[in-house]
């Protein structure tokens, strides 16, 4: 099995994370996508960041309707902050018959060198890379047979923006599946 794996805070999930999760399972030889949810990004501030258990629970009620999709809570039982290469391992351990890539923005390519055994990841590792608006390719970033760039639509929603016009009581429905935004409503997350 060819399983994608989906690296976010999801903080929360929206309809760009699964526009690109759909694309990159229809067009590429994956045969599952797994949205990852992440405690802590080493590169991220957690201030913001809501409970594990709400951003896991938005995943699953955003991808309920998407048999190849499958979320995953493997690292909250890690140390933080969570690394890649850490999660990898284990994953590879639990399931040896799998086969793991990463979908990642264009944004983390230009950092990857930066990631903890970076190089490791890509041995073993395919990366799908899709694009993002107004990125440049850095001369510090890799070039390798196992990184695939993807013309995958270009989303520019961001969670973050989702958060801050919640906060303006400003309305996000558009942006969110139903679920999510109900979910969300419902619970008065991010007021």
């Amino acid at each position: 099995m060819k399983v994608g794996l989906f690296f976010g805070s999801f903080n929360p999930i929206h309809i760009g994370h699964l526009i690109i999760a759909n694309y990159i399972i229809e067009n590429t030889d994956l045969t599952t996508i797994w949205f990852v949810v992440t405690p802590q990004n080493p590169f991220k501030n957690k201030s913001t960041l809501l409970k594990d258990h709400y951003r896991l629970e938005m995943v699953n009620l955003a991808i309920e309707k998407y048999p190849n999709f499958k979320s995953s809570s493997i690292e909250f039982t890690l140390p933080k902050p969570s690394y890649t290469i850490d999660t990898l391992v284990i994953l590879k351990e639990k399931y040896p018959s799998y086969e793991f890539a990463l979908l990642m923005g264009e944004d983390n390519l230009n950092t990857f060198h930066k990631w903890k055994n970076y190089d490791q990841i890509l041995k073993y590792h395919s990366l799908f890379v899709y694009p993002r608006i107004d990125v440049i390719q850095k001369e510090t970033a890799i070039v390798h047979p196992h990184i695939h760039k993807i013309s995958a639509p270009i989303i520019e929603i961001s969670s973050t923006l989702i958060r801050t016009m919640i906060k303006e009581h400003k309305n996000v429905r558009p942006m969110l599946p139903p679920e999510v935004f109900n979910y969300i409503d419902g619970s008065n997350l991010y007021k």
